[in-house]
C-alpha cells in the first residue's frame, strides 16, 4: 500500500535526520516515488507526522504480544525487538519531542499501549490497575530509552541477544511486582 511505503520511508527519514529532515519532497525521494507523491496522500507536514505515528503505533501494537505465562519474558522480547528496530524506536522518541513544541500535534501522544499495561496490570493483581498500568509504561518507556540512547546504550548487552533478553527482563520482573 502506498500509503505504508510512505510513512515508512518519512520514519526512516525521522530516524536518521530528526524532524527537520522531514519534508514531503525527502519522502519522496527516499520512497522512490515521483515529486508531489507524499503531498497527494499527506497534503500538510502535520498530516505527514500523523500518518508516520498512525503506522509506528500499528506496528508496535502488531509487535506486543503478552504471554500470561511469561508477562515478563514477553515484554523483554518486545523490547528487545523495538532495540534492534533502532529507527522505528529513534522517530517514535522525535516525534515525541516534536509534540512537546507544537501542541496542534499533541494528539500523537495519544497513540500509546496504556490499555494493555492497564490490562496487565489487572493481571497482575494491581490494586488500582490503570495507575499502575501508567507506571508500568512510564518505567518500559524509560527503560527502552536508556537502553537506546541513554548510558545503558554503551553498557548494556548487545540488543538481539538472548543476553540482552534476560538482562531486561530481571529489570522488567521487578518493575511489575504489584
Amino acid at each position: 500500500m502506498r500509503k505504508d511505503l510512505i510513512a515508512d520511508a518519512a520514519i526512516q527519514l525521522v530516524a536518521e535526520l530528526g524532524m527537520r529532515g522531514l519534508t514531503h519532497r525527502a519522502v519522496d525521494r527516499r520512497a522512490g516515488l515521483p515529486e508531489g507523491s507524499t503531498s497527494a496522500y499527506f497534503r500538510t507536514r502535520k498530516s505527514l507526522i500523523e500518518g508516520l505515528v498512525e503506522r509506528l503505533a500499528t506496528q508496535e501494537q502488531q509487535d506486543i504480544v503478552l504471554d500470561p505465562e511469561d508477562f515478563a519474558g514477553a515484554i523483554a522480547r518486545t523490547l528487545d525487538n523495538w532495540l534492534v528496530e533502532r529507527n522505528r524506536t529513534l522517530a517514535r522518541y522525535a516525534v515525541m519531542l516534536e509534540a512537546t513544541h507544537h501542541p496542534e500535534l499533541r494528539t500523537i501522544l495519544t497513540h500509546s499501549p496504556l490499555s494493555q499495561a492497564t490490562e496487565l496490570a489487572a493481571a497482575l493483581g494491581h490494586e488500582d490497575p490503570e495507575t499502575s498500568g501508567g507506571r508500568i509504561l512510564a518505567f518500559l518507556d524509560g527503560l527502552l530509552f536508556y537502553r537506546l540512547v541513554g548510558g545503558g546504550s554503551t553498557t548494556g548487552p548487545k540488543p538481539g541477544t538472548e543476553e540482552n533478553r534476560q538482562d531486561l527482563k530481571i529489570a522488567i520482573e521487578k518493575a511489575l511486582r504489584p
